[in-house]
């Protein structure tokens, strides 16, 4: 690394346990994460885990963050081709970090030793150079089935650089809090990473009722956040908080005027209230007759995002 910054003419500076390297850019300076405490256990020799680089500052709002962050995305697809990797952190970062408020996107480009993150930072996207082993082998060590374990959502796509990646086992959700917490997490942030990432969400949710599973919510997000209901003809979505298409007319371009009877607009980036949205879900969900989270299901559909195969870690509820 000292070679490194020699070549790129940047000066170390900083503590051996916080290192900082001055670059001289606008964006600010890059820091070092030395492998310490909470790392030395996904390591295999690495004196660091990551080097970040800013690449851009934006104001502190979901809306300009995002908007950095599709910037320097684009640029650097432009560079590198399409990530082999899409997703988001959740409130689960990297070794124990917590991530940005407004989401946690990060894109990917997977290589050996190394692997190049962009990633939601403090003040705007960082470039991340990381060995891929610990970042790795920290995601799938999660994988150990308590609650939250695992936060946000993975993708990956059939790009060759993917080859020998491992995949964590997830979690099961086992309360309707659980449940509440996780699609409230999910949804806030929802349209502010795919405005981010440049994707489009499409994610049907059946509520098996104890004859069968019919769909009770369809979730569509891309610079918006839109959710309609199908709720039995006994639930009345009304008292439950849905509106129709004349309440939100700009969810017309998404579902139609009429099929579904019973929708919400949650808005653009930073606007969803995440809690309050999932609370009306669930509450729905259980006056449609669904008894346990485990029957509250995710379709399938919803793994299929463009080119990418995504995983929805940080909801804890079953895909059929």
């Amino acid at each position: 690394m000292r070679a490194l910054a020699t070549e790129l003419g940047w000066a170390w500076k900083g503590t051996p346990d916080s290192p900082v390297l001055i670059t001289g850019r606008p964006s600010g300076d890059a820091r070092l994460r030395p492998v310490g405490t909470y790392e030395e256990r996904y390591v295999d020799g690495e004196s660091y885990v990551e080097l970040a680089v800013p690449v851009a500052i934006a104001a502190s709002d979901a809306a300009a963050q995002a908007a950095a962050f599709r910037a320097a995305r684009e640029e650097i697809t432009a560079a590198l081709g399409k990530p082999s990797v899409i997703g988001s952190h959740g409130d689960l970062g990297p070794f124990y970090d917590s991530g940005q408020l407004w989401g946690t996107p990060f894109v990917r480009w997977r290589g050996r030793p190394d692997t190049l993150e962009l990633r939601a930072g403090t003040s705007g996207p960082e470039l991340v150079l990381q060995p891929t082993d610990p970042a790795e082998n920290w995601f799938w060590r999660q994988g150990v089935g308590e609650e939250h374990s695992i936060s946000g959502f993975f993708g990956t796509n059939r790009d060759p650089a993917n080859v020998g990646l491992g995949f964590p086992g997830g979690w099961s959700a086992r309360s309707w809090e659980t449940v509440t917490r996780s699609l409230g997490d999910f949804l806030g942030a929802l349209p502010a990473e795919t405005t981010a990432l440049g994707i489009g969400v499409s994610m049907p949710l059946y509520g098996r009722d104890g004859r069968s599973a019919p769909l009770l919510f369809d979730v569509v997000c891309r610079d918006r956040l839109s959710i309609a209901c199908f709720a039995p003809d006994e639930v009345d979505p009304a008292a439950l908080g849905w509106g129709t298409v004349d309440r939100y007319p700009g969810t017309a371009a998404t579902f139609g005027d009429g099929d579904p009877m019973w929708r919400v607009d949650a808005g653009g980036p930073g606007e969803p209230k995440g809690r309050a949205l999932a609370d009306m879900l669930v509450a729905t969900a259980r006056a449609a007759g669904v008894s346990e989270p485990t029957d509250l299901i995710v379709g399938g559909e919803a793994a299929y995002v463009g080119d990418y195969h995504v995983t929805y870690y940080g909801l804890g509820l079953p895909t059929g």
